[in-house]
């Protein structure tokens, strides 16, 4: 098949097939590639966990580094495939390859810039994010390897996003899958066989992500009808930076601050010991597997979403948007209830025999779980308004969990009622934003469904286009 009929065939299926049947076909993959990250990211504390409570408190401290290198990567990664699937469902294929290999070009060099100065100035920075004198050796082991993987992690990240929003998240998931299997192989041997410790976890995190950026790599050459990425295309001007920020600005502010919320969680726990930065530590890692679940389901929403958006397809935008609200609540409600009734297990699974970081830990895990079910509709919300290009309310949504609701808090209640208060800032947070969600949500799910009665060939009755305007289309 050549280039372009296999580009049309890409083009029918995003915008013909039943959103259900699209939606979780794009979803499957990425949850699974979202689970096998998340699981690996578990690992290194399991493993860890095995040294002692200096050094699982050591993987919570430089968890925030982790997130700021995160951050690069899904600024550029997920603005670059909003835009790229925009671009898509207008055709412009010249413009989304552009795109997509400045997303991935600019990755690499912002990433090569945090790698030399972190390992310049690793100890202060190590101290910055929250390790006390007791954490600092195993966080520094840690974080040194971390930097080293830097500038092709935050690359990798821009790479699967660009997979993800064409439609080719199956390709996606084979890179992040394999990097994740090896990382949870490499994790025992390099810690206990080589004798390596702590970074051991960080030396066999690198060496899996490097592996899973190779695959990444040579997925996005043209696979599947997508788009290739090359250096030749890296076109550096305003007109394509403005729209990768405006896309991923909101995901910047979301890991940014995911990363100054952990600090700032470290600093609020570190009065309370070891044992309180290391609980709230495996509780952060429990939710955000079971996070990475809806986010991998929403991560399926937002290509259909955006190629439909860029085709005038907002019948199927709704449609996508309220299917994927319903399952997502559902969803999370099931695993709110097993974090309930299951939190000693969960914690005891990473710090087994040591009462005080189960005791923290449980008490932690379950106000999280009862606020859970609310992250469905703050996650599709911002996918929505994301993949539709509505950057400032994007932002301003990105930026409230972690960041309006949560540093206050997590500033404030410690210190006025003691280890509850590091406890319940993040469900606190949870409930404002939800709350902030709604009417920021609601009048953009309007506009489209005025802009959608507007369309030629609109049927009242069904609520979607009809078929002869499709076919024209």
């Amino acid at each position: 098949m050549s280039d372009t009929a296999a580009q049309e065939a890409k083009y029918k299926k995003m915008v013909e097939t039943p959103i259900p049947k699209l939606v979780v076909s794009l979803a499957v993959p990425t949850i699974i590639s979202m689970m096998v990250t998340s699981i690996y990211n578990m690992a290194d504390t399991f493993f860890v966990g095995q040294i002692g409570t200096s050094a699982t408190g050591a993987v919570g401290v430089v968890f925030s580094l982790m997130a700021i290198i995160q951050a690069i990567g899904f600024t550029l990664g997920m603005g670059s495939g909003n835009y790229i699937s925009r671009l898509l469902g207008q055709r412009d294929h010249e413009r989304a390859q552009q795109v997509a290999s400045t997303g991935f070009v600019t990755a690499l060099i912002v990433g090569a810039v945090v790698a030399v100065l972190g390992l310049i100035f690793i100890d202060p920075l190590v101290r910055m994010l929250g390790a006390t004198e007791t954490i600092l050796p195993h966080a520094r082991a840690y974080a040194q390897y971390i930097l080293i993987g830097a500038p092709y992690m935050a690359a990798s990240f821009v790479l699967n996003n660009i997979l993800r929003f064409q439609g080719n998240a199956i390709y996606a998931m084979v890179g992040l899958t394999a990097g994740g299997v090896l990382n949870i192989i490499l994790d025992p041997i390099f810690i206990f066989g080589l004798g390596m410790g702590t970074g051991g976890a960080a030396l066999a995190t690198i060496i899996s992500q490097f592996v899973s950026f190779l695959i990444l790599f040579y997925n996005c050459q043209g696979k599947g009808g997508g788009i290739k990425v090359r250096f030749t295309s890296f076109k550096p001007c305003w007109s394509i930076y403005k729209e990768i920020l405006r896309g991923g600005l909101p995901s910047f502010y979301r890991q940014g601050l995911a990363s100054i919320s952990t600090i700032c969680l470290n600093l609020g726990a570190g009065p309370f010991g070891d044992a309180a930065i290391a609980a709230m530590s495996i509780v952060g890692k429990v939710f955000m597997f079971a996070f990475s679940i809806l986010l991998g389901f929403g991560q399926g929403f937002q290509p259909v979403c955006g190629f439909n958006y860029g085709a005038q397809r907002y019948d199927r935008v709704l449609r996508a948007f309220w299917f994927c609200v319903k399952v997502g609540v559902i969803l999370l409600a099931v695993l709110a209830v097993g974090g309930v009734i299951f939190a000693p297990q969960l914690v005891e699974l990473f710090r087994k025999g040591d009462a005080e970081v189960v005791a923290i830990g449980v008490v932690a895990m379950r106000w999280q779980a009862v606020v859970f079910p609310l992250s469905a509709w703050v996650t599709m919300c911002n996918m929505l308004l994301q993949a539709i290009g509505k950057g400032t309310k994007a932002s301003i949504l990105a930026m409230a969990r972690q960041g309006i609701f949560f540093l206050p808090l997590i500033l404030v209640l410690p210190h006025t009622i003691g280890l509850l208060g590091v406890q319940i800032s993040q469900p606190i947070a949870d409930v404002c934003t939800f709350l902030l969600a709604v009417p920021l949500t609601v009048s953009v799910l309007r506009e489209l469904k005025q802009q959608m009665y507007l369309q030629p060939g609109y049927d009242p009755e069904t609520e979607t286009m009809s078929p002869a305007e499709e076919t024209a289309k």
